[in-house]
C-alpha cells in the first residue's frame, strides 16, 4: 500500500482528465433557451391581458407559434424577444397564446 505514483503517471492522468473536461463540457454545453417572461415593466392590466390570453413562452400546439402569427412583431436582432400587437411585453417567437392568427400563405 506504500506505492508511489510516478510523475509521468500523474501528468498523463491530468492530461486525460483535462481533455475529458474540455470535450465533455463542450459536448454538453447547449445554448440557453430564450425566455421572454419578464413582465416587471408592465402594468397590472397588461399582465392580466397576457394571462387571460394564456401566453406561453413555448408553444405546445404544432404549427402555432408566435413567429407564424399575424400579430407578432419580430425583434430587430436574431435571438431576441419580439413584441405583439395584442399581448404586451416580450414575446418569444416560439411562444403561443389564444389570439393566434396564422399569417397568410
Amino acid at each position: 500500500m506504500d506505492e508511489k505514483m510516478s510523475r509521468r503517471f500523474v501528468l498523463r492522468q491530468s492530461a486525460v482528465f483535462g481533455a475529458f473536461v474540455a470535450f465533455g463540457g463542450a459536448a454538453c454545453n447547449k445554448p440557453a433557451a430564450m425566455t421572454c417572461t419578464d413582465t416587471s415593466g408592465l402594468s397590472p392590466a397588461d399582465v392580466q391581458v397576457r394571462t387571460s390570453l394564456a401566453y406561453v413562452d413555448t408553444s405546445v400546439e404544432a404549427g402555432k407559434t408566435c413567429s407564424g402569427c399575424q400579430q407578432f412583431i419580430p425583434a430587430p436582432s436574431a435571438g431576441a424577444c419580439g413584441t405583439c400587437k395584442v399581448v404586451k411585453g416580450p414575446i418569444n417567437p416560439g411562444g403561443n397564446c389564444k389570439s393566434f392568427v396564422a399569417k397568410p400563405a
